[in-house]
């Protein structure tokens, strides 16, 4: 069992140039409607303090994200409010407090998306990030405080900074 690797993360990616002489972030509004992000960031950050669980799943289908059944989205944990389409959490899965899932990068010279596959049944611990491309398969488990980079395969125990298998 091994780790994907950056160059299989980056592949998933779409890269865009810079429109102009300042940094990508400069140039959002228009990339993206400003009126669709201030809609997501609306829900995404009312559902940092919801207790519900079914109420924040429900929201959060509303911003475009595939969020399976018996989802636990841990208390103020933050997904992507550029993109949330591009976030889809399998069934039965927790994301732990503060964890942060990423489907867009804002570079200096350019910006990138992609998207973010959590399988069902996966445990991401607290105050994780997960960058855009990576795709945690069916089972596996992130300890607290790590940086996904990579894809981590089906059933493995993988964490730090970056991340790495840990065990099975």
């Amino acid at each position: 069992m091994q780790l994907g690797t950056s160059a299989e993360r980056k592949a998933r990616l779409e890269i865009h140039p810079v429109a102009g002489p300042k940094n990508s972030l400069q140039y959002w509004a228009q990339i993206l409607n400003p009126l669709r992000v201030s809609f997501n960031f609306a829900i995404i950050y009312a559902c940092r303090t919801l207790p519900s669980l079914s109420l924040k799943n429900a929201l959060y289908r509303l911003t475009g994200m595939t969020v399976g059944a018996h989802v636990s989205m841990g208390l103020m944990s933050m997904v992507d409010i550029f993109f949330p389409e591009e976030i889809a959490i399998g069934e039965n899965s927790i994301v732990g407090y503060n964890t942060v899932i990423l489907a867009h990068e804002f570079m200096v010279r350019e910006w990138r998306k992609g998207p973010v596959v959590i399988g069902r049944d996966v445990s991401i611990g607290a105050g994780c990030t997960i960058l855009p491309g990576v795709v945690i398969g069916d089972g596996a488990t992130i300890s607290a405080m790590s940086l996904v980079n990579k894809d981590v395969p089906a059933g493995a125990f993988a964490g730090g900074v970056p991340v790495r298998l840990l065990g099975k």
